[in-house]
Parts: structure tokens; C-alpha cells; sequence
């Protein structure tokens, strides 16, 4: 008998006996106790006990494993347990690669990042100290962002463990109360800080301090504790733990230094932009940073592989609501010329989807004119996104093409 139908039997015999004690059948629980409860118990762990030793799949396990411990523990606490699991040093070993499916053209960022988060994690950095802390410079577009968010899901599992803060918001000298919470007495004292709280409530996280040169020089003397000691005390007493927090800074400054005609090496560009780093932020708070990481801009070849990127995230989208989507290597080269720009990077190549992909597909879905359960293929014909839908259907197995015009 399968193990589920002999705990079933089991949990009857049990059942029957409870039964019969209330009824005073002595008799019944003399032949249950002693005689078919125990022969139910040998069976149930004779049919359990092979599975075990070959390892072969089972719906129902006797034993609380490191899997089901991971989750609970997850579920209670909030901290990301389940990757865990995986060896802590083949994580970490692999960290490049990892990163590097969604970063492209910043080999120098992202090896800079993975060194700090292996000495970090292999217990050679200063213990009390944030698991690194960056600042990540360059122009907009190239990446910083996304490199948090590749960071946080990388380490904590999830896009959601990035905590982030525009620091424009912090520009006046008062804003520091808003940080950490005001003192007692004075309004907004119960709310707590807004830095505090986020990290308080979840300590394991990536911290993006976004355009951090906006802020007020005040906000930068409550970094230097976090950066120097791993906590902050805010408002109402509570000492608030960085010690499990990656913090990264990003900014703007130098941006206008970057070279996008190709006049300068990246150790020149790296130097004219540390020399405005350098008189815009005090010494005490640019020594108390990790590592300082200058993004360059992309070139053509970048826009490229990030086209294929974000099209194979439309793709996922796609399929979610019932279609599929093939881009042709046709495609994606008209794509990326449309959406290169130098100086804005790859923002422009999102538009470009937006107004090449996304319009044209949407307005076919809705028309009807793409049969559910169909794949969509899309090249180019003549300078312009051709989409052709062949329905998986027996009953339609008509091709449609449609030309849509590319419009400036």
C-alpha cells in the first residue's frame, strides 16, 4: 500500500480507538492498541524509510527539512533565507556573472561592486560597517540604477529589497529631522524617520541614495555615522542597524566631463570627474566610501545587447497574457538605432519600444487582429517593424502581416 493510504488507515485505527474508549470497549481497545495500531506504524515507516534511502520523489515527508525551516524562518523575519541555501561561496563567486546579464558596458562597475560584497561577506572588512557602501558617477542612462537593482535581487531575492531615497527631497537644512524623526515635543514625533523606519523595518536591503549631491550638508553628517559605525539613533532613542545594508550613492556630478566623441581614455575622463567629486564633498565623508565607480557612456554595440535585454522582458510580459514574441535579428538592429543617443543612454531606447513594440502590438491585440495563443514575429522590411502573427489553431492557420510606418 502507498504511504498516504497507510496514514490514512492509520489515523482511522486512532480515530476508532479514541472511539472506543469512550465507550468503554476494552475489548476493541486492546485489539486496536496492541494489534493493528502498531502493524499500521511498522507498515507506515517500512513504505517511508526506502524513499528515503534513494532519494526518489515522495508527496509526503515524515521529516522538517532545511527547505520548509528556510521558509518559516522567512515568513517570520522578513529576511530572504531561501537562497541561502545555496552555497554562501558559490554565490558570490558567480556575482559578476549574475550582474552582468543586466548590465551591460560597465565591466569596471560591476567587478568594483562584486570585490566589496566578497570582502565584505568573507569577514575581511570592518565588521561594524555597512556591507559596502559606493558612490556611482557618470552621466544618466548608463546604468547606476539598474545595477542597484541587479544588486538587491542578487542578494536579497528580490527588486523589492532596494530602498530608495531621491535626496532632492532633503535639500533644506530642517530635512535631517525628516531623515531620523523628529525630536520629543515637536510635531511628528510617533512617525518616526524616513530613512529609520525603511531600514528598521528591513535591515536587509539595498539603500540607493539617489542624486546625493542635492542634499543638504547637514544629511551628510548623519551619513558619516551610518558609513563609519553601521547605525543610526533616530528620533525617538531606537539605534537602527546598517550592518546588513549595502548603501550606494548616486550622482551627477561631472556629467557634462564625459567624453561621448572618444577624445579621452577612461583613466582621464575617471580623473576630471574625481577632481569635482572632490571639491564638492568633504574628505571625511569621500574616505568613509567602499569604492568610487565611474559609469561611461555606451556605444552603439551596449544600446545593442540592452535592446535584447529589455525585448526578451517584453517578450515574458508577452507570454503572461497568452502570446509569444519573436524578434528578428532585423529588428532589434532597427531598434537599437532608433533608441541610440550618446548622451542620454538607454533611456531613449525605452521609448523606442514603447513607439515601435508596444503601440503597434497593443492596438493590434485590442483589434483583434492577434488570435490568442499565437506567436508574433517582427523584422524589418524596407526601413520599417513588419509583424506577422501566425495562431497556433487548427481552425486559423492563416498568416496576417501588417506594416506599420516608423514615425520620427
Amino acid at each position: 500500500a502507498s504511504t498516504h493510504h497507510v496514514k490514512e488507515q492509520l489515523e482511522a485505527a486512532r480515530v476508532e480507538y479514541e472511539a472506543a474508549e469512550r465507550r468503554g470497549d476494552l475489548a476493541r481497545m486492546s485489539e486496536l492498541r496492541y494489534g493493528k495500531i502498531p502493524e499500521l506504524e511498522k507498515a507506515a515507516q517500512v513504505s517511508v524509510e526506502p524513499q528515503g534511502h534513494n532519494g526518489s520523489f515522495q508527496l509526503l515527508r515524515t521529516k522538517v527539512t532545511e527547505d520548509e525551516i528556510a521558509e518559516v524562518v522567512s515568513a517570520w523575519t522578513g529576511i530572504p533565507v531561501s537562497r541561502m541555501l545555496e552555497s554562501e561561496r558559490e554565490k558570490l563567486l558567480r556575482l559578476e556573472e549574475v550582474l552582468h546579464r543586466r548590465v551591460v558596458g560597465q565591466d569596471e562597475a560591476v567587478s568594483v561592486v562584486a570585490h566589496a560584497i566578497r570582502r565584505s561577506r568573507a569577514g575581511l572588512a570592518e565588521e561594524r560597517r555597512p556591507n559596502g557602501s559606493f558612490l556611482f558617477l557618470g552621466p544618466t542612462g548608463v546604468g547606476k540604477t539598474e545595477l542597484c537593482k541587479a544588486l538587491a535581487e542578487f542578494l536579497f531575492d528580490t527588486e523589492s529589497a532596494l530602498v530608495r531615497l531621491d535626496m532632492s527631497e532633503f535639500m533644506e537644512k530642517h530635512s535631517v529631522a525628516r531623515m531620523i524623526g523628529a525630536p520629543p515635543g515637536y510635531v511628528g514625533y510617533d512617525e518616526g524617520g524616513y530613512l529609520t523606519e525603511k531600514i528598521r523595518r528591513k535591515p536587509y536591503s539595498v539603500l540607493l541614495l539617489d542624486e546625493v549631491e542635492k542634499a543638504h550638508q547637514d544629511v551628510f553628517n548623519i551619513l558619516l555615522q551610518v558609513l563609519e559605525d553601521g547605525r543610526l539613533t533616530d528620533g525617538q532613542g531606537r539605534t537602527v542597524d546598517f550592518r546588513n545594508t549595502v548603501v550606494v550613492m548616486t550622482s551627477n556630478l561631472g556629467s557634462d566631463l564625459f567624453d561621448v566623441d572618444g577624445d579621452f581614455s577612461p583613466m582621464q575622463i575617471r580623473e576630471r570627474v574625481m577632481d569635482v567629486v572632490t571639491k564638492h564633498f568633504r574628505p571625511e565623508f569621500v574616505n568613509r566610501i567602499d569604492e568610487t565607480v565611474v559609469f561611461h557612456s555606451l556605444n552603439a554595440d551596449h544600446i545593442r545587447s540592452i535592446a535584447a535585454i529589455q525585448v526578451e522582458q517584453l517578450r515574458t510580459r508577452f507570454q503572461l497574457q497568452g502570446y509569444d514574441l519573436k524578434i528578428h535579428d532585423s529588428a532589434l538592429d532597427l531598434l537599437s538605432k532608433a533608441g541610440f543617443d550618446p548622451v542620454y543612454g538607454a533611456r531613449p531606447l525605452k521609448r523606442a519600444i514603447q513607439q515601435y513594440l508596444e503601440n503597434p502590438l497593443a492596438k493590434n491585440i485590442l483589434a483583434g487582429e492577434f488570435p490568442p495563443q499565437s506567436t508574433i514575429a517582427v523584422d524589418e522590411a524596407e526601413g520599417q517593424f513588419r509583424f506577422t502573427c501566425v495562431a497556433h489553431q487548427d481552425t486559423s492557420k492563416e498568416t496576417k502581416a501588417l506594416e506599420n510606418s516608423k514615425t520620427e
